[in-house]
């Protein structure tokens, strides 16, 4: 994955989700099997799952994970896809069967 990135900052993986009442219990359980690889990865400095509380919005999950930089990024990724293959997870048949919507990417902070 090439990452254009100021060296030496975090990099922040943001992941939206929207996910409708009746597939929170089963979301959330794969949530914490995969926030739980990520937490054992080198280079991942903290990971958040925050469900919205309160306001207007698509998206009623979030999900932040800060990496130390852009070269962590191809083994963190393929540690969840190795977890993935071992326990027989298809994440997009999970997110249509689910009927989740997902909005992601990687974003670095501007400093201003």
């Amino acid at each position: 994955m090439d990452i254009s990135h100021a060296s030496g900052k975090p990099l922040y993986r943001i992941n939206k989700f929207s996910v409708p009442a009746e597939s929170r219990d089963a979301f959330l359980e794969l949530m914490a099997k995969t926030h739980a690889v990520l937490r054992r990865q080198e280079g991942v400095v903290t990971d958040q799952i925050l469900e919205q509380h309160s306001g207007p919005g698509v998206f009623n999950f979030v999900a932040i994970i800060a990496f130390t930089g852009p070269a962590v990024i191809d083994s963190v990724v393929s540690a969840v896809a190795a977890y993935d293959r071992e326990t027989g997870i298809d994440r997009q048949q999970i997110m249509t069967a689910l009927n989740i919507k997902t909005d992601m990417g990687l974003y670095h902070n501007l400093d201003i």
